[in-house]
């Protein structure tokens, strides 16, 4: 990919002002203004990653592996110790629960059986370090904004089989776009001064943290990645056990393309290198062949295995330019910018780097209460702190639901069901306005529920819904 590097003179004032700034911050450390600063320069220099879409080429089966050509996990259990005495199982934890009404870490919300994210990965991986007699850790990436809630939460796991480690990801000034100054030098010092950059970010911050020299002296070589919040992000031997084989640096688990994933990367082979291709890179012309399903069929499930003395090598030689996220926001009135990196776009630094196009099942993230509202129903079971598809369901897709602003908060989508519906044959929900769930309630097929406005819509208890719109109570006689 051609990149471009050149700082106009205005540009060059406005990076020495900003530096001066920066320097006289006293809230972060070196390592974190450095960061900042060379990301600045790196985007006011134009640095930007233009594709040649006559190059982009479809990634053969050795560079994105089918998941099920790979080898079966070793039988012994001392083999399997081996392989886990290996890894290090690390949860990106830097996020809020803002968007569905909470405060504090989301890894926090109690996702099913009165069990949190948090406790279902603990779970997970006591589960494992029982069984097999390893020491697998968890690493929790936290924020600023999640680091002291965190470090309160996991006491209660002091007594569990397992070791638990904290960081902070980078705190970074969000800048003023006026006069391209740091927020906090103009007197916004609180929270809403700073920022995360992005889960680009977690690489810099193991080595700056002294955890990745940590976890190397232990004899780790893997670290594996992923949200908080993917309950499908479960430690997977058959994957490790491959890139140990295979020396392989870095993998990213892609999985099959469906319409509701088109913001997703894809994988594409670029130039002899597999990278990521975000629809931020896409020209404006060929942004409707990008959303096919059909030309790219598999999208970036953030799920990543990555070799820990590659991540030291690549740190300490400065290389990992990933592609500048900017992320415009306003805070109290003044507009301000984010630069931001992720994860996945490091993937073409790394020698030997590979997908593997994984199942769906390892893909289940809870963003929204429509999600929710999946992992709580009979679409789900739990076992040993794994959310497991129902195999009762003949549909290998979920359902499609669409939940009004009536039920974005937590608090107010548990209110408004006694029970979680049963939903083992639904295809499709949408459900608005000022609607009321009763005890074990039945939906199938394709179905609406509709309040009309300033009415107040119960479904009773136990009352089965199939191929049908409801809009008022007088539907629901004799169901």
């Amino acid at each position: 990919m051609a990149t471009t590097t050149t700082l106009s003179p205005a540009d060059a004032d406005k990076l020495s002002n900003l530096k001066s700034s920066v320097a006289a911050l006293s809230q972060i450390s070196e390592n974190e203004k450095n960061g900042f600063t060379n990301l600045v320069t790196r985007y006011l220099s134009g640095e930007a990653q233009h594709v040649e879409w006559s190059k982009i080429q479809t990634p053969t089966d050795e560079v994105v592996v089918p998941y099920d050509s790979l080898a079966p996990t070793p039988d012994g259990s001392s083999e399997v110790k081996n392989l886990l005495d290996k890894l290090v199982v690390l949860k990106l934890n830097g996020g809020l629960g803002t968007t569905m009404g909470c405060t504090g870490p989301k890894s926090v919300i109690e996702v099913r059986d009165g069990l949190t994210f948090l406790d279902l990965i603990v779970i997970q991986i006591e589960n494992l370090n029982s069984k097999y007699g390893s020491n697998v850790p968890l690493l929790l990436m936290n924020s600023f904004n999640t680091h002291d809630d965190t470090q309160a939460i996991v006491e209660k796991y002091k007594n569990s089989n397992i070791e638990i480690h904290t960081f902070n990801q980078s705190q970074y000034p969000r800048l003023v776009v006026d006069d391209f100054l740091p927020f906090p030098s103009k007197g916004q010092t609180g929270r809403d001064g700073w920022y995360p950059p992005g889960h680009g970010d977690v690489f810099p911050s193991l080595v700056n943290s002294g955890k990745l020299d940590a976890l190397l002296s232990q004899g780790k070589e893997y670290v594996f990645v992923a949200n908080s919040d993917n309950l499908g992000a479960v430690v997977d031997l058959k994957i490790l056990n491959h890139l140990i084989q295979h020396k392989n640096e870095y993998c990213m688990e892609v999985t099959p393309k469906t319409l509701a994933d088109v913001k997703g990367g894809t994988l594409i082979s670029y130039e002899g290198r597999v990278q990521l291709l975000e629809i931020a890179q896409v020209p404006d012309e060929h942004v409707s062949e990008f959303k096919s399903i059909e030309k790219f069929k598999i999208f970036n499930t953030n799920n990543l295995w990555v070799n820990l003395k590659a991540v030291k090598r690549l740190v300490e030689a400065d290389a990992l330019k990933m592609e500048i996220i900017p992320n415009p926001k306003e805070v109290d009135g003044v507009k301000v910018l984010q630069l931001e990196t992720a994860a996945g776009a490091a993937i073409r630094f790394f020698d030997k780097a590979i997908g593997i196009n994984v199942p769906r099942s390892r893909f289940l993230p809870v963003k929204a209460t429509s999600d929710l509202l999946l992992v709580q129903s009979d679409l789900y079971t739990l076992q040993d702190g794994f959310v497991i598809r129902n195999q009762a369901r003949a549909n290998p897709e979920n359902p499609s639901i669409e939940l009004g602003p009536e039920f974005k908060k937590v608090s107010n989508f548990l209110s408004r069901f006694k029970s979680i519906p049963s939903i083992v044959e639904l295809d499709s929900l949408k459900v608005a306005g000022d609607v009321w769930f009763g005890l074990g309630v039945t939906v199938k097929g394709k179905a609406s529920i509709l309040a009309k406005p300033d009415e107040k819509l119960e479904i009773p208890d136990y009352a089965v819904i199939e191929n049908q719109e409801i809009t008022g109570p007088e539907e629901m006689r004799g169901r």
